[in-house]
């Protein structure tokens, strides 16, 4: 398979829902799409700035001062206490590693990916650039052999479906009883909400009460996109097996995928400030405590959603269906077929708009009658 084999970007399709969503005379309430509108924090942005002379290359291994804030990220916040910097290496963003990672460990036509069945559609397109065979299956006992990477997303996009340290222990046996890559996205750890993550942290992959001591073939991808508004700067890692870390670096350097040194030592002081991070997650309850239960009021049933950025909701009809019913309150949601074949019927609500738009897309929706 080439790039030129790949699909139509799916987003095109939600155009005239768009359109149709504009001509509310109260303006469109764009929810669609999970791209930070809050301020990049001034201690961040103020961190870029004073690293503005980078006139040498970048160090793709990253900077001694980010891998260690990567390592002391993972134990406060994670309760991950055992890496080292050879466990840790920065990416250009977290969709290029999940997009490249098949090609980066080498596998090809015949090998399998699997995949989350409700899933951020990137996982299946990096199987298909490499000619691998994307399979979508949740339970660890469904997962085949000849799988060589599995990727789960906990917390997950669209769905928020998280993964306890038990479930997360089994699906670590399975990928070990198949020798295959075991990778965690893991970029929405930090926005818990319901049930157990309303009061204790999101587990990681590598967490010692899951690993049992081992982080062979283990890999987590975090991205600082979300929790601090870095979307732009394109600021993310991953951490686990210093075996597979040290492989994917020397790939990285003959590619030339180098984290731009400023946000290198952004990223540095972003890790290290837990402030900011705690004032996003009460915007985003602000917003989430708000909508849904107009989406509720609306006749939309939430699943899932318990951690994350989105809320994933359905009337019990047609995806599209429901798209066209919310672009005529001026509201855009993101169609659930987008991902995958078993989410035709819901949509997902993302808690990325200005509070002020979220706010009024509640109040359209409590006076609606769908």
């Amino acid at each position: 398979m080439s790039v030129h084999d790949l699909a139509d970007y799916p987003w095109d399709a939600v155009v005239p829902y768009r359109e149709r969503a504009a001509q509310h005379p109260a303006g469109l309430v764009d929810l669609s799409v999970g791209s930070p509108v809050d301020p990049t924090p001034e201690v961040i942005r103020r961190a870029l700035s004073e690293a503005t002379d980078a006139h040498a290359y970048p160090q793709t291994v990253g900077t001694p001062s980010l891998r260690e804030a990567i390592v002391d990220w993972y134990a406060r916040r994670r309760g991950v206490t055992d890496l080292t910097v050879d466990n840790v290496l920065p990416t250009i963003g977290s969709k290029e590693l999940v997009a490249l990672l098949p090609t980066l460990l080498g596998l090809r036509e015949g090998d399998i990916v699997v995949h989350p069945r409700v899933a951020y559609p990137t996982y299946e397109v990096g199987a298909r650039v490499v000619g691998a065979t994307p399979l979508p299956a949740d339970d660890p006992a469904e997962w085949p052999e000849g799988a060589k990477l599995i990727w789960i997303n906990t917390p997950g996009n669209p769905d928020g479906r998280t993964w306890t340290v038990d479930e997360l222990a089994a699906a670590v046996h399975r990928a070990r009883e198949l020798g295959a890559v075991l990778a965690s996205d893991e970029c929405y750890a930090e926005l818990g909400w319901d049930g157990p993550w309303a009061s204790e942290p999101v587990p990681s992959v590598l967490d010692p009460r899951v690993t049992g001591g081992s982080r062979a073939n283990l890999l987590s991808v975090y991205s600082l996109s979300k929790q601090s508004n870095l979307a732009g700067y394109r600021a993310a890692f991953l951490a686990g097996c210093a075996r597979i870390v040290g492989e994917l670096l020397t790939a990285r350097k003959h590619l030339g995928l180098m984290p731009p040194a400023p946000v290198q030592h952004a990223m540095a002081v972003a890790l290290g400030d837990d402030d900011h991070v705690a004032a996003q997650k009460e915007l985003y309850r602000e917003r989430r405590d708000a909508l849904r239960p107009a989406l509720e009021s609306a006749g939309f049933r939430i699943d899932g959603s318990e951690a994350g950025l989105y809320l994933w909701a359905t009337a019990g009809e047609d995806a599209w269906v429901s798209m066209a019913k919310l672009a005529d309150l001026g509201i855009l949601a993101g169609p659930g077929p987008f991902y995958g074949a078993h989410s035709g019927e819901h949509v997902r609500l993302a808690l990325t708009a200005p509070t002020e738009r979220v706010l009024e897309a509640a109040r359209r929706l409590r006076s609606a009658s769908l």
